[in-house]
């Protein structure tokens, strides 16, 4: 199975965000524990600082919040450098879904977001269906999103069954094994992953920050025929302002080396874990 981890960026009628964006981390079910530690290994130097648990957002690591505040400029871009880089060091190749829509050209603000669903829930569909046609290998799928407003997880979850018994635009969804489940963004480094990818795509086409588009852009997930896991509304200009756009006057910091393991210590006897049933109960497997 493929989990699909989604966040968004930017929202929906605010004119301080002119574009908003939804996208996600597809990540096959056995790759989810090695890219936690990944994530993990980069949050635990600045914990043990802390003293508290430190959430991977892009935009609090960014701007200094959320706990990030105690840290130096330098250090969080560092951190949020090493996030955005995760996607390099994990194989299989991870592959990114996107949605990104420019909010002047929608005609109802609430379009926007269910739009964006049904695209990117019809590519990571596609995307599915073609590794059957070309691998025979016959992955469902299932979308992980945050946990932030009870109403929209129960309009996402209508939405969502719609598609798969009704359809869509462009047809139905029929490799998704369930419909979308919610997570606590604190409990799942992975969500914390699509945060940023969500918020530096997002940067990239509302600011011209170009700091975290080229360590993403590659990883769109491949569709065939030239089609990608990106998805594009945009103004008829804007193409040739994102073209126009400088170098970041601050790139992103070069990646630091891993630290060398210790030698694991000998191996300890494990102790035998408590009773839990009494003595006499009939236990029936």
């Amino acid at each position: 199975m493929y989990l699909t981890y989604l966040d968004e960026s930017g929202s929906p009628g605010d004119l301080n965000t002119p574009f908003f964006v939804l996208a996600g981390v597809s990540v096959f079910e056995r790759q989810t524990h090695w890219l936690e530690r990944e994530l993990d290994a980069i949050a635990e130097p600045f914990e043990q600082r802390a003293g508290a648990y430190l959430e991977l957002h892009a935009a609090p690591m960014f701007s200094g919040k959320d706990g990030w505040g105690q840290f130096s400029a330098a250090e969080r871009a560092q951190t949020a450098a090493d996030v955005v880089r995760v996607l390099t060091n994990i194989r299989p190749k991870l592959n990114v879904f996107a949605a990104v829509v420019e909010q002047s050209q929608m005609l109802r603000t609430a379009d926007i977001l269910p739009y964006c669903y049904e695209v990117v829930a019809s590519k990571f569909d596609d995307y599915l269906a073609l590794k059957f046609q070309r691998e025979n290998n016959p992955q469902r799928g299932l979308f992980v999103l945050d946990q932030k407003r009870a109403t929209e997880e129960k309009d996402m979850q209508a939405l969502h069954r719609t598609f798969k018994q009704v359809g869509h635009a462009n047809g139905k969804l029929r490799n998704f094994a369930e419909v979308p489940m919610f997570a606590d963004s604190k409990s799942t480094r992975l969500i914390q992953l699509a945060d940023s990818v969500a918020y530096w795509i997002f940067r990239h086409y509302a600011r011209l920050d170009d700091r975290g588009w080229p360590q993403i852009l590659p990883f769109m997930a491949p569709l065939g025929n030239g089609r990608t896991g990106l998805h594009q509304v945009l103004d008829p200009a804007t193409p040739a302002r994102l073209a126009a756009a400088p170098p970041p006057r601050y790139p992103f910091p070069p990646a630091q080396p891993k630290p060398v393991q210790p030698a694991a210590a000998p191996a300890q006897p494990a102790a035998q874990p408590a009773a839990r049933i009494a003595p006499g109960a009939l236990v029936l497997p």
